[in-house]
């Protein structure tokens, strides 16, 4: 698990790196906006999925949380291959990336794990700071 989730944050610093590279080459400095995002991800296994969203119980509180789903929320296998919104059943064991937006926990994406997962870390932050022009 340790693993993957350094696979997929290295990955995932990668391709901020280049879109930052990309955005900053093509800007002129005086029409420049700055847009900072933080990823959070959440282990914990469903306690309740439907369209809305998807509720997992985590080891580091009590209470379930809640993180609402979009029509771009993803949901992978832990090779990072899409699966069906059908495999997601209460029990399994997940690992949600998630935006907050305000007082919204967004879903990004789901890993569903077919084994039980007793992850070392259950929540990392990461910060990408996004450089765009207006034209």
């Amino acid at each position: 698990m340790k693993h993957i989730i350094r696979k997929s944050i290295g990955a995932i610093l990668l391709t901020a790196t280049f879109a930052i590279a990309n955005t900053a080459l093509a800007q002129a400095p005086e029409e420049s906006t700055t847009t900072t995002t933080t990823t959070t991800t959440s282990a914990g296994t469903v306690s309740e999925f439907g369209p809305g969203g998807i509720v997992i119980k985590t080891t580091t509180s009590n209470d379930p949380v809640h993180y609402s789903s979009s029509k771009t929320t993803t949901y992978v296998d832990e090779n990072g291959k899409a699966v069906s919104i059908k495999t997601v059943k209460s029990g399994l064991p997940v690992t949600v990336y998630y935006t907050k937006l305000g007082k919204t926990l967004m879903a990004t994406k789901v890993i569903v794990h077919k084994a039980v997962v007793v992850p070392e870390v259950t929540e990392e932050k990461k910060t990408t700071t996004t450089t765009t022009e207006e034209k």
